[in-house]
């Protein structure tokens, strides 16, 4: 288990902002390097700050033992402005990677994908889903997880009659890093399975 933080609670935000997605309190816990218990007491003292707080334009959303990071309701307007300004955009480099890495590695994690690029693409996922060049569905390793796809308008938009017409597709659709991470992800799930079923 890691060191625990000097201000936990500051390391606890720092984690769901760069999330993006729901995170398991179990892994928050690990990474921190705190019990369980006191990520759920932290993220609830967190989650009660920004709901007080009317000059914070954060909140927290907590199910089934997971907690995101995300916008409070009454900001809508101006979050899709901004979003609807992104689309018109043509894409960036980090947006154009990202997709080249989901077209040629799907399905693939989030999680996968940011340990391929090594930074964090929740922004950038979320502007090509809104696009429609990928697609999220459910996880077949982890129900409460998602995996990600290239979309037909993005084949469309190709000229491509499937993915596998993508130059080099055999080749570069084999990573050895992905196929490590994935495993060690799917250890996590089994182990988090494993400890429910003996309580």
């Amino acid at each position: 288990m890691a060191a625990a933080p000097t201000h936990p609670t500051a390391a606890l935000e720092s984690l769901l902002f760069i999330g993006g997605e729901p995170l398991l309190f179990a892994r928050l816990a690990k990474t921190l390097g705190v019990s369980e218990k006191e990520v759920a007491a932290r993220i609830e003292a967190l989650g009660e700050k920004y709901a007080d707080d009317e000059q914070c334009g954060l909140m927290i959303i907590t199910k089934d033992r997971r907690a995101v990071l995300t916008t409070k309701p009454e900001n809508a307007q101006f979050v899709e402005a901004l979003t609807k300004s992104a689309l018109q955009e043509n894409l960036s480099k980090a947006a154009l990677e990202v997709l080249a890495i989901v077209a040629y590695r799907s399905p693939i994690t989030r999680a996968e994908i940011e340990a391929i690029r090594g930074v964090n693409c929740s922004f950038t996922v979320r502007n090509l889903l809104l696009r429609d060049l990928i697609e999220r569905r459910g996880n077949p390793q982890d129900a409460r997880g998602y995996v990600y796809f290239p979309t037909f308008r993005l084949l469309q938009s190709l000229g491509l009659k499937n993915i596998r017409e993508l130059p080099e597709y055999e080749a570069l659709s084999q990573d050895k890093r992905s196929k490590i991470f994935l495993e060690e992800e799917g250890t996590e799930a089994e182990q988090e399975q494993k400890a429910k079923t003996e309580k």
